[in-house]
């Protein structure tokens, strides 16, 4: 049996995330369905990871399995001329057959983009607030170096939560400003459901508010949700990158 590795492109907006689900469209759901149109068989694709309703990529990785062989350029080919616009598989390429795209991955990372104004071509990809400025970054640099480590990140995840441990290691966060759009990323080993837009969304509320660099770590300690600010979003955040 042949494993196949996918690197998809996908625009959220239209979609209730990345997982399947019972009542709603997900992109996982429109791959397997194009996927299985072109093989005339049902495969089973596993992704790196979810991402929450509203939330693009730039590179899920996915994989799936098939006894089928494949002439790669042709099948991208083919599956790409099925999926809607919203949704491109970029890469494909056989791999061992014990990769597993979610548990072989060694980091996942993200950015969120933040528009300085108005505007219909940014609408759609951004969270636009006019006031954020050089010393904001800064200030926003500042306090994110305190997330970097191993940490409980309870705080910064949804309640209720199915997952076994809500510690994770954050490799690199920063801030940068690039003419009038504002980009965060982070890089980390895990990420926890809306953790990432609750991490966004409470240090531009702590900035704001003129807290010190300190206070996310006050925020971690008491591991309660309550604790941390709203989440930003969901149209600003895109999953970047999937290392292995």
């Amino acid at each position: 049996m042949s494993n196949y590795k996918l690197i998809v492109q996908y625009k959220g907006t239209n979609y209730a995330g990345w997982q399947i689900q019972n009542n709603a469209v997900s992109v996982q759901q429109v791959l397997v369905e194009s996927i299985d149109k072109i093989l005339q068989d049902k495969i089973n694709l596993i992704g790196s990871g979810r991402t929450d309703a509203g939330v693009h990529s730039l590179g899920q990785t996915a994989n799936f399995r098939t006894d089928k062989s494949l002439e790669e350029s042709r099948f991208l080919h083919s599956l790409n001329s099925v999926l809607p616009e919203d949704i491109t598989v970029n890469n494909l390429e056989p791999v061992h057959e014990d990769f597993h795209s979610r548990f072989d991955a060694v980091s996942r990372s993200y950015f969120y983009m933040i528009s300085r104004v108005r505007s219909p071509f940014y609408n759609d990809f951004s969270y636009t607030i006019n006031w954020i400025n050089d010393e904001f970054i800064s200030a926003a640099n500042r306090m994110s170096k305190t997330l970097i480590g191993e940490y409980d990140f309870t705080s910064f995840s949804k309640k209720n939560s199915d997952v076994k441990t809500h510690i994770c290691e954050i490799k690199s966060i920063h801030w940068c400003r690039k003419g009038e759009l504002v980009y965060f990323y982070i890089e980390a080993n895990r990420f926890l459901h809306g953790m990432v837009r609750a991490i966004v969304g409470t240090i531009i509320e702590s900035v704001r508010n003129n807290k010190s660099a300190m206070y996310l770590t006050d925020i971690l300690q008491q591991m309660d949700r309550n604790a941390a600010g709203m989440a930003a979003p969901a149209k600003g955040l895109f999953l970047y990158k999937v290392k292995y």
